[in-house]
């Protein structure tokens, strides 16, 4: 329902929300940015796809898919409904709702890279037009909406406009901010998309009524707080509990190997526990874009409250040393047998950052990978989500996957992620050494398996 109070802008981009003839323009086309151009597709609105990458502009317009869990017919159904996935950010100006789903990495000092966002808002700013809607899904740390992206778009706009505030007057020159973190869990297929509540957060009531309106159209629940400071340190505090918690695990995976217990069976038993315990399981260390990124953000952003966020950080630091106690787990079990890491074949089983997709933001199998070869080890991987390891923000390694059909030219089979497609009862029968990340050879007592 159109509130009374709205200003006439609010009231016309409502209404066109409402009966689905707004334009949307989603920024960045990755792992966060397509599945939300399709949610909005589905639901009749006509999207337009921006991204810096002609590639992946171009493979969309001919109805391709890069991603794996997003099938081309589906593309293809998004092109046929009026989807257009452009380079050209001059077209901001034809949108009614500019949604910014950009990276958020860490710098090599662990510090926030707002390069990403500086960027893209500045590049949209000489376009924008009373009456739009900017919405930041980025993860970020809190004040990111209110103190980076509002004053680019205020200061770089060609018309002189204004973010709608909490408090000021309705006026007709004004724009509207908001910030809505995403959400996305890529291999999840338990929970539809549309089925995720879609938290949101207005810098001013209009701002976050028009939020509210345009996610509600496409997810079947929006939890609306008070500003986007709060929505962000929403979607940091979802993600840092479960960094807190997997590093809890991690550590006592660690202190179990020293005691001779299995700390996967001590997870299962913990697990019968109907209430006050959810479980969360070690691996070699964390991936994925926003959980082990986020502890930084914040702690980051909490040295100018002086404060010191003693707690994420250390969880952070168990998480990030997680790929070095796997690495010194191989030179045990290498030495065990006579061989020294030096030299030796070390075949990486997986390299996305978790099981059945193909997304290796940090993954930590990377950083093995590396570190195995600085110690001198001769390193192939396998992943069938991943033909080629090119060149990415951290990490330029230029190597091919490998084949599996003769394991025992390996000296080492390190399984780094637990693809559902490996037949491990295989890799244990005919390999000389497997050493197992991530329990995935459970239920043998073979003794050439070695579960770090």
């Amino acid at each position: 329902m159109t509130s009374s109070l709205a200003p006439v802008v609010a009231s016309e981009l409502l209404s066109r929300i409402e009966n689905r003839t707004a334009r949307v323009g989603v920024i960045g086309l990755g792992y966060v940015g397509l599945p939300l151009v399709l949610l909005f597709s589905e639901q009749g609105f006509r999207v337009t796809g921006f991204d810096i990458d002609t590639n992946k502009v171009r493979m969309l317009g001919e109805g391709g898919s890069y991603i794996y869990r997003i099938p081309a017919t589906e593309i293809q159904a998004a092109v046929g409904r009026g989807f257009r996935p452009t380079h050209d950010f001059s077209l901001v100006e034809e949108m009614d709702a500019v949604i910014i789903c950009v990276p958020t990495p860490l710098n090599e000092h662990h510090e926030p890279d707002l390069s990403y966002i500086t960027s893209t808002v500045e590049s949209i700013a000489p376009y924008l037009r009373a009456g739009q809607l900017v919405v930041l899904e980025s993860t970020t740390y809190p004040g990111t909406t209110e103190e980076v992206v509002v004053p680019i778009l205020e200061k770089n706009n060609r018309r002189g406009l204004k973010a709608e505030r909490l408090g000021q007057k309705d006026e007709e020159d004004v724009f509207f901010v908001a910030f809505s973190p995403e959400r996305e869990d890529p291999g999840n297929d338990a929970v539809a998309r549309h089925d995720i509540p879609k938290v949101v957060g207005g810098l001013g009531p209009q701002a976050a009524q028009l939020t509210a309106s345009l996610y509600g159209s496409t997810f079947n629940r929006t939890i609306p707080v008070s500003s986007p400071a709060v929505a962000e340190m929403t979607k940091l505090l979802e993600n840092i509990y479960r960094c807190v918690n997997i590093a809890l695990v991690n550590e006592l995976k660690l202190l179990c190997l020293r005691m001779g217990l299995d700390i996967w069976e001590i997870i299962a038993a913990a697990s019968t526990k109907p209430f006050g315990f959810q479980p969360f399981y070690p691996g070699p260390g964390l991936g994925g874009h926003c959980i082990p990124i986020d502890p930084f953000y914040l702690s980051w952003k909490a040295k100018e409250w002086d404060f010191h966020a003693r707690f994420i950080e250390l969880a952070g630091e168990i998480n990030t040393a997680m790929p070095y106690r796997v690495v010194e787990s191989v030179i045990s079990a290498l030495n065990q047998r006579g061989k020294a890491l030096n030299g030796a074949k070390v075949l990486v089983l997986g390299v996305a950052y978790k099981k059945d997709i193909d997304d290796l933001r940090e993954s930590p199998s990377l950083t093995i990978i590396e570190l195995l070869q600085k110690s001198g080890a001769q390193v192939e991987y396998n992943d069938p989500y991943f033909p080629v390891i090119g060149k990415g923000r951290k990490y330029n390694l230029n190597m091919r996957s490998a084949s599996l059909q003769d394991l025992q030219r390996f000296d080492c089979v390190l399984i780094t992620t637990d693809h559902s497609i490996y037949d491990y009862d295989q890799i244990v029968r005919e390999a000389k050494l497997v050493v197992d990340t991530r329990n995935a050879t459970r239920g043998t007592s073979a003794s050439n398996v070695v579960r770090c």
